[in-house]
């Protein structure tokens, strides 16, 4: 509070929720975004615009996984599972409970202390490990929160054509629905597909798709137009007959 962090947060994501352009998130090798970080540039702020890239080598989630074990994985269910898993303490189980004399009882619950000592390491560090692998880039493509891993050698290139395709796409896109109100993002998108032959995913060759069929797609931006109008004119008529 004394910095004004959440106040100055909140006015990135007030910002973020309103701008016009792409914005492009990208968590570098051995980068990590975390909990409040991540959400002041959470693509969802502006789904539209904001895209989350990150390289294979980078890591993100609420919790670093040292946190989540503490949380999820406290010790009595490390002991739990210490002791449906280790032959070991399994057989000083079933030996503590044929034990009929006090002291023998003592002593097997002795060696039972002392192997879980022993075993609490190691299954911290694999409890660990494994959180710390839900936090990769291929988990985070797999639960959707980035939309694609991009290697940090190839990142300066990506970024040049998928900016460059956005940029175009967009501002075909945006005229296509100022010409019909009533269309989608989506729908739009997807005529503009509907005249592409190839990969969509493909940045460089949608930027050239813009670039080389500008003709057909002003053409198309017009038809669309054109039945926008018609569509209000269709309206118009419909209502003026139930006035008469």
């Amino acid at each position: 509070m004394a910095g004004e962090i959440l106040k100055f947060g909140a006015m990135i994501v007030d910002a973020l929720r309103e701008y016009t352009n792409p914005v492009y998130i990208y968590l570098p090798p051995h980068g990590e975004l975390r909990g409040g970080s991540w959400v002041v540039v959470d693509p969802t702020i502006n789904e539209e615009k904001m895209e989350m890239y990150a390289d294979p080598d980078s890591r993100g989630g609420i919790l670093e996984p040292a946190g989540i074990t503490e949380i999820k994985f406290r010790l009595p269910d490390q002991l739990k599972v210490m002791h449906r898993i280790d032959p070991q303490l399994a057989a000083l189980d079933s030996e503590l409970e044929n034990c009929e004399d006090e002291e023998d009882r003592k002593t097997v619950k002795e060696q039972i202390a002392a192997r879980e000592e022993q075993l609490k390491p190691v299954y911290l560090q694999a409890a660990t490990e494994f959180a710390d692998l839900h936090d990769k880039t291929g988990r985070m493509k797999a639960k959707g929160v980035i939309k694609e891993a991009v290697p940090w050698e190839n990142a300066r290139e990506f970024f040049f054509w998928r900016a460059t395709r956005r940029m175009a796409e967009d501002n075909v896109v945006g005229q296509m629905r100022a010409a019909d109100s009533s269309l989608t993002k989506e729908a739009a998108v997807e005529t503009l597909k509907s005249m592409f032959s190839g990969d969509w995913e493909d940045n460089k060759a949608v930027a050239a798709f813009f670039e080389q069929k500008s003709a057909e797609i002003a053409n198309k931006v017009n038809s669309v137009k054109a039945t926008g109008v018609q569509a209000k004119i269709d309206a118009l008529k419909k209502e003026l007959e139930a006035l008469k």
